[in-house]
């Protein structure tokens, strides 16, 4: 999490080991963080004591000039590296919504690049599009497997990506020459990354971006992924599962009560169905709220993990599966805003917090 720390901000984690948790470690400081309700830093583990983690920084006076920064950790997070930047571009353009994966040779990083919104042919956004780049850095600060995904992509929703027995796969809300969003993918197989395609055609047509991504979650080939989209003017969040690493997805199945915001979350169960959290309004309140899912097609009723807002200081609840229990956690929005966490235990029919 980030918090205020003089003048500027600091990156903290802790982590729950033994029951308790530890005492709070600085991962970076200073006074030129970006810090942004929806664009926010992450903690990857990357296997035995490696540990992996990314903030944004800025890097010129425009609003939305900043970089990716990428340290890591070989001492179970009790130090940190000198971090480094994923792309080499050099532009004071936006580079954001980053997504770490562990990786063989170090940690992959996806994130959206606006590389091309600089310079000359970029005035008035004529022909310049928001990319989708990955990139993959070794513990030496070494970066390798530089590519780009695809060349234009919505502006500000959040990437996801998941490793599966097959390869990689890549998750991103797509913008289509008719401005249609909706979600795509992209696979790394056998040494190459596939063409981009539609997770679904939802027909999303906006004229902006609706800072909403998706999410997924995978255990070898079974991939669950969430969305949320307001196609014909309808809000809704759907689930999809595949079982071939991402190649093909079942048919959505619906998930919100009927006025969703969206902001999703998603991780496999044991035995194959999912959890898919979102925000939710319902009686002029907003709740965060999670409901389980087969891969049948079947759902189980909702469950509220708490109370929420519809502001955007409410940022993006999280959820994680660790250990025969589901974690989330959320930003408490007001004067002072927290960080808040629950955790709930998963029998086969029901989710006991």
């Amino acid at each position: 999490w980030l918090e205020r720390y003089g003048r500027g901000h600091r990156l903290r984690w802790s982590r729950w080991r033994d029951q308790q948790w530890s005492r709070p470690v600085t991962i970076a400081e200073g006074d030129s963080f970006f810090v942004n309700w929806a664009d926010f830093p992450s903690v990857r583990w990357l296997g035995g004591t490696r540990w992996a983690a990314h903030w944004l920084w800025k890097s010129g006076a425009g609003t939305y000039s900043y970089d990716v920064r990428l340290s890591q950790s070989e001492d179970d997070g009790r130090s940190w590296s000198r971090p480094i930047l994923p792309h080499r571009d050099g532009t004071a353009t936006e580079h954001g919504f980053g997504t770490l994966l562990r990786d063989d040779h170090g940690v992959r990083a996806v994130w959206l690049d606006g590389r091309n919104f600089s310079g000359p042919e970029a005035d008035g956004n004529a022909g310049a599009n928001m990319t989708v780049r990955t990139a993959v850095l070794a513990p030496n600060g070494r970066l390798s497997d530089e590519h780009e995904l695809d060349d234009r992509s919505c502006e500000c929703c959040a990437t996801a990506a998941v490793r599966t027995a097959r390869g990689v796969l890549v998750a991103y809300r797509d913008r289509g020459a008719d401005e249609i969003r909706d979600i795509a993918l992209v696979r790394h197989e056998h040494g190459r990354w596939t063409k981009p395609y539609r997770l679904h055609a939802d027909g999303w047509k906006i004229a902006g971006c609706p800072v909403n991504g998706p999410a997924m979650d995978a255990s070898g080939d079974r991939v669950v992924i969430a969305w949320y989209t307001a196609a014909a003017d309808t809000p809704r969040v759907f689930a999809a599962f595949s079982e071939d690493g991402g190649r093909a997805f079942s048919n959505p199945i619906r998930i919100d009560g009927g006025d969703p915001l969206g902001r999703v979350g998603a991780t496999l169960l044991p035995d194959g169905s999912a959890l898919v959290s979102w925000l939710e309004n319902g009686g002029g309140k907003s709740a965060i709220k999670v409901r389980r899912v087969s891969r049948d097609g079947g759902v189980w009723p909702p469950q509220i993990v708490a109370a929420s807002s519809s502001a955007r200081n409410s940022g993006f609840p999280q959820i994680v599966r660790s250990n025969g229990e589901v974690w989330f956690a959320w930003t408490e929005s007001g004067s002072q805003p927290r960080v808040r966490i629950a955790r709930s235990t998963v029998s086969r029919g029901r989710s006991a917090q």
